[in-house]
């Protein structure tokens, strides 16, 4: 995981996420999950190059299964765009960046 990318926890994300002043793209994953480990470098590329605009964070669903409830995650990998504590996007499966690139785009 990339230096850039926050380990979110059901303790840290209401202050990491909810909270958070700028836009919050939170991955929703698990470590045994083929294709979250398929996404795990777009999204540290994407923590890189939005890096000051776009805070990005992992949330790995067998540990913080609190808030993976709360927000209905019925299948990882789960990627939610936050802004001013809302979710504005959400999107499950594999991804290609270009395409959560655009949709990055789209709230900034």
């Amino acid at each position: 995981m990339s230096d850039n990318v926050y380990e979110l926890t059901d303790g840290n994300f209401q202050d990491a996420v909810i909270q958070s002043d700028e836009p919050v793209l939170v991955d929703f994953w698990a470590p045994w999950c083929g294709p979250c480990k398929m996404l795990a470098p777009t999204i540290d590329e994407l923590a890189e190059d939005y890096k000051g605009k776009v805070r990005v964070g992992k949330l790995n669903t067998d540990v913080s299964r609190q808030i993976a409830v709360q927000h209905q995650i019925s299948a990882i990998p789960t990627l939610m765009l936050f802004k001013g504590g809302t979710v504005v996007e959400r999107v499950s499966g594999l991804q290609p960046k270009a395409q959560l690139a655009a949709l990055l785009d789209k709230h900034l």
